[in-house]
């Protein structure tokens, strides 16, 4: 498998969000080092939900395991993003509609 790279049409604001929340978190239970930082482990849930790529693929475009992508995209990660992700979108959509 070969690694390529590409372009992630979310607003970088929302990945920077992510990221704040996964690094208060980290605190929050004093978590140890990872092999991923915060920015990286929210680009690599927001790849894999929205641009639906395997964990296997996703992990080797990030130079990870699949086993610590599974980690990194878990469930209540991934329904925070998609919330946010979501919420995101209603606002360009409603702001780009208006006169």
């Amino acid at each position: 498998m070969v690694p390529y790279c590409a372009m992630l049409y979310v607003p970088h604001e929302v990945v920077e969000h992510v990221s704040w929340l996964i690094y208060a978190r980290r605190c929050e239970v004093s978590s140890r080092w990872r092999k991923l930082g915060c920015f990286r482990q929210a680009l690599l849930v927001l790849v894999h939900l929205r641009k639906n790529e395997t964990l296997a693929q996703v992990a080797a475009g990030f130079g990870v395991s699949t086993a610590t992508a599974g980690r990194r995209s878990s469930p209540s990660a991934l329904r925070a993003c998609t919330r946010l992700c979501a919420s995101c979108h209603q606002r360009g959509s409603s702001s780009s509609t208006a006169p």
